[in-house]
């Protein structure tokens, strides 16, 4: 199992940017699959971003295709969000997740998730 911590998230007015950084160690952890998804207390939890474990392959969640990008950092065992053109519907708390494959993220499968960093977009 890996430990994720996140850092980056707060506040951005609606059209504004911000890079979340997922810092991951263990001893899968730089061949594991790697993403994040959001969730508000009280709500379904969403995939935002996925990566597989060899970086071929990405995968985005429909409400944010387009303005999100995902990657990583081996040689730090980092993985980033960067969010582009946020909107006030993008708040929430993000965490990032760390699995075997990326469709078991895309799923909900994943094994080992961080604590959350919130992000809040004011209108």
């Amino acid at each position: 199992q890996v430990h994720l911590v996140e850092s980056g998230g707060g506040l951005v007015q609606a059209g504004g940017s911000l890079r979340l950084s997922c810092s991951g160690s263990g001893r899968t952890f730089s061949t594991d699959a790697v993403g994040w998804f959001r969730q508000t207390p009280g709500t379904e939890r969403k995939f935002v971003a996925g990566m597989s474990g060899d970086g071929g392959t990405t995968s985005y969640g429909d409400s944010v295709r387009g303005r999100f990008t995902i990657s990583r950092d081996i040689a730090k065992n980092i993985v980033y969000l960067q969010m582009n053109s946020l909107q006030p519907e993008d708040s929430s708390i993000y965490y990032c997740m760390a699995g075997n494959s990326l469709r078991q993220l895309e799923t909900g499968g994943f094994v080992s998730w961080g604590q959350g960093t919130q992000v809040t977009v004011s209108s």
